[in-house]
């Protein structure tokens, strides 16, 4: 056994690419190995399969394997399930039936192949659906039993549509929009004009054809859509009519993959950047390699890695550390993750380089992984430096400069540029000039690249409405006179009873209605006397009555950069005296000023966040220090989409007064007590809205 053993090993180092195995003689120690490649090369098998049969036998498939020897135990075997194979590993034994492909067309079993590579043979039956095996020795022969294959699900076309058309005529799409994922994937949302249109997808090269059957497309959605700035991997999506389909072809980029789906009347598409990690096995989440099963007692570590090389496409190489023995029973697994679960059940771990996997203890792996990171430190430090030059276009070259040395030369610190490189910035032209080790200089290439780029601008427009409305009212009564005689006249007269007949007959009670809103109180006079003057009595009403309602509307407009704060400013500045340290007075000033400040910043899905802060003063009542200042603040964040308009505060403000100034006694008699007393009413109402209106500019005009 011990030979047998010796003969797995080397053809499992034989597999392997003989370049890599000098690159790391130092870890993996194959010399020993290595010196027994002559033995293996010389040995000879000391059994042999002599023929393969197989017949129907209770309704079922049975393989028949003759050798010249009986085996010691059942050999261990892998079935694969697509293409549909079992394969059997059969140590110390040659193929002596002078072939290796034998046609048995019985049941699920199509074929076998009888392969010898130095002293194995691997015997492989080709089946034409997947199916489980039973295997046991019988004499000088291994009897293999198959059991009953599934039943195959209905074939499907090679090229399904998404969505098969039932429509007989002829229907127009709706809307075709751009979206931007919360995961950074591009989202296509086409609006369809009922639940049966037809849809059919199929990637050509690097862009992706959605054709919609039977479908009409409406000349504002003929168009070709720009939608690098989304920053997802699409970049344009171009719909136009063909036939009596609409045909959309969508152009991403880099890695991606794409999925779709349909809703009621609407379709989505979604391509999403495909993460690329090559130090996995295979691409994408989770496991996704190709299904296997395995069942094996008590194999060792080394056959089992073996047997996953011979499934895939990758070459393992193993250390000499690595040994010990692993019972293992996986169905319908991923192959990854067949190597995962091994990996872990040994506490090995993994390296991958092209199609070589190289295994070994995870001790083992950190320590060389440290020692390649010290050797490249070291080569870092002897590495000669150059200098190269780059033009800054958008960006500030000092803003760029700042950024490649922030984080200090600590071991520990954010710092792109090694520690023997520096930067220079060059402001008249807009340059740098850095100096450092050619794989920095990339580094440092790539995130300019990504740093100097045009910013996007915004123009920001506010409409800030102040809107009022007052209401007074008001009335009173003036009353005088002189004893009565019988000899008298009536005269009426507001001016008269006013002035003249008021003042000269002494007047004993005067109150007067109060002007409202600036203007006078009208008045109505009735005046009793005789002829001679010289008795009389007056009586003046007087009354006011005013509405007034104004509007006051201020739209200050800003245009900014992204993520720039701008302010824009109009009003006056009020004076007034303060006193200094020596004692004296001195003039300052105080602004009652309109200013909008805003800052924004676009998102990837095309809204844009505002920080705002409003502020509308004016200038109030006079006080002895000077003018009082009326203001009015807003200071806030809100999230608008591009062209929108949102209302981000409002101030309501209400006043409602009423007087009354009587007689006593006398302004509280029915009827007559209006007499005696005067009544003001006032009522005012003031309320202040804030409108905010942002749109991107894109050639210095608002997108539409």
């Amino acid at each position: 056994m011990n030979k047998q053993k010796w003969a797995l090993e080397v053809e499992v180092i034989r597999g392997a690419l003989q370049g890599f195995l000098r690159s790391v003689l130092g870890c993996l120690s194959v010399s020993v190995a290595m010196a027994v490649l002559p033995v293996a090369a010389n040995a000879q098998a000391s059994n042999a399969i002599q023929a393969v049969t197989g017949s129907m036998q209770g309704g079922v498939e049975v393989i028949r394997i003759d050798l010249a020897e009986p085996l010691a135990t059942v050999p261990t075997g892998f079935s694969i399930q697509s293409p549909a194979r079992i394969a059997l590993d059969f140590p110390g034994v040659s193929n002596a039936m002078g072939r290796s492909a034998v046609d048995l067309n019985l049941g699920n079993l199509r074929s076998a192949n009888v392969v010898q590579a130095g002293e194995r043979t691997r015997v492989v039956l080709n089946l034409k659906a997947p199916t489980a095996y039973k295997a046991q020795i019988q004499g000088k022969s291994l009897l293999i039993t198959l059991e009953p294959a599934p039943v195959a699900a209905p074939s499907v076309a090679a090229t399904p549509v998404f969505a098969e058309s039932r429509n007989r005529d002829t229907l127009p799409l709706k809307d075709v929009d751009f979206r931007r994922g919360t995961d950074g994937s591009g989202r296509i949302v086409v609006g369809l004009a009922n639940n049966e249109v037809g849809v059919d997808i199929r990637q050509q090269g690097q862009t992706l054809v959605v054709e919609f059957l039977k479908t009409a497309l409406p000349e504002g959605l003929r168009r070709r859509l720009d939608v690098t700035d989304f920053g997802t991997p699409v970049q344009t999506v171009t719909t136009f009519q063909a036939g009596d389909k609409v045909r959309m072809v969508v152009e991403p980029k880099g890695q991606w993959e794409h999925s779709a789906y349909q809703s009621d009347n609407q379709f989505v598409l979604e391509v999403r950047q495909q993460k690329v990690d090559s130090s996995k096995l295979t691409q994408g989440p989770g496991y996704n390699g190709e299904k296997l099963s395995l069942n094996f007692q008590n194999i060792e570590i080394r056959s089992l890695l073996q047997v996953i090389a011979d499934f895939t496409n990758f070459n393992i190489v193993t250390s000499d550390t690595v040994t010990g023995s692993v019972t293992l029973r996986l169905k319908d697994v991923p192959w990854d993750q067949a190597l995962d679960i091994i990996l872990q059940a040994k506490g090995l771990g993994m390296r991958k380089a092209g199609n070589v996997l190289l295994i070994a203890p995870k001790d083992e792996l950190a320590a060389k992984d440290k020692l390649d990171l010290e050797s490249r430190n070291a080569i870092q430090s002897l590495e000669a430096v150059r200098t190269q030059s780059f033009q800054i276009n958008y960006a500030k070259a000092g803003d760029i400069a700042a950024q490649l040395t922030a984080g200090g030369s600590g071991p520990a610190s954010a710092r792109l540029l090694s520690n023997r490189g520096s930067v220079i910035a060059e402001p008249r032209t807009n340059q740098l000039f850095v100096t450092d080790i050619p794989s920095r200089l990339e580094q440092v290439q790539s995130l300019i690249g990504k740093l100097d780029v045009a910013v996007r601008q915004v123009l920001i427009e506010a409409r800030i409405v102040e809107a009022s409305d007052s209401f007074g009212k008001s009335l009173g009564v003036r009353l005088g006179g002189q004893p009565f005689n019988r000899n008298n006249n009536t005269q009426f007269g507001g001016t008269y009873s006013a002035t003249t007949a008021g003042t000269n007959a002494g007047e004993f009670l005067s109150l007067p209605a109060v002007g409202q809103n600036g203007f006078p109180a009208a008045t109505f006079a009735v005046s009793l006397f005789n002829a001679a003057k010289t008795r009389f009595l007056n009586l003046e009403i007087s009354a006011a009555e005013a509405d007034g309602k104004g509007k006051i509307v201020s739209s200050p407009r800003i245009v900014t950069a992204d993520q720039v704060k701008a302010l824009i400013e109009q009003g006056t500045e009020l004076p007034y005296q303060q006193a200094t340290s020596s004692g004296a007075t001195s003039i300052a000033f105080r602004k009652a000023n309109l200013k909008l400040e805003v800052t924004p910043q676009i998102t990837p899905e095309g809204n844009i966040i505002l920080q705002v802060d409003v502020n509308k003063d004016s200038v109030g009542r006079a006080t002895a220090n000077g003018f009082a200042i009326d203001t009015k603040h807003i200071q806030t964040q809100v999230l608008v989409e591009n062209g929108g308009t949102v209302v981000i505060g409002g101030i309501f403000e209400q006043n409602d007064r009423e007087d009354e100034t009587k007689v006593p006694l006398l302004g509280d008699l029915p009827a007559v007590g209006y007499l005696f007393k005067t009544k003001t009413r006032t009522a005012t109402k003031s309320e202040l809205l804030v409108f905010i209106t942002p749109k991107m500019l894109s050639n210095g005009a608002p997108l539409r």
